[in-house]
């Protein structure tokens, strides 16, 4: 059986105060020219992580001046739309995952 590498993507971002939070990436979609990603607050324990009421974070990448950097998404109809994009591609992610289990 092959061995699967688990080892999550982790994302450190500064917020607008200059403090940094890490983020586990969940998933990458490109929409209309716009890459956007799909992340949760990071805990390295994952026993904690399932206990709390984590909320999926939807950030789009931009560049400026040569830079990349990921914004917060300030369109309620694209965040909706984007956001509801992500909740249905990661659910059918784990319907399969939950499927090859049985």
């Amino acid at each position: 059986m092959e061995e699967m590498d688990f080892t999550p993507e982790i994302f450190t971002l500064t917020d607008e105060e200059g403090n940094e939070h890490e983020f586990e990436l969940m998933d990458v979609m490109q929409v209309d020219g716009t890459t956007y990603y799909a992340l949760v607050p990071y805990t390295e324990d994952p026993e904690a992580a399932l206990e709390e009421d984590t909320e999926l974070v939807i950030l789009k990448a931009g560049d400026e001046d040569g830079v990349d950097f990921l914004s917060t998404i300030d369109n309620d109809e694209e965040y909706d739309r984007i956001g509801n994009m992500f909740i249905e591609r990661i659910s059918q992610m784990l319907e399969e995952e939950y499927e090859d289990e049985e």
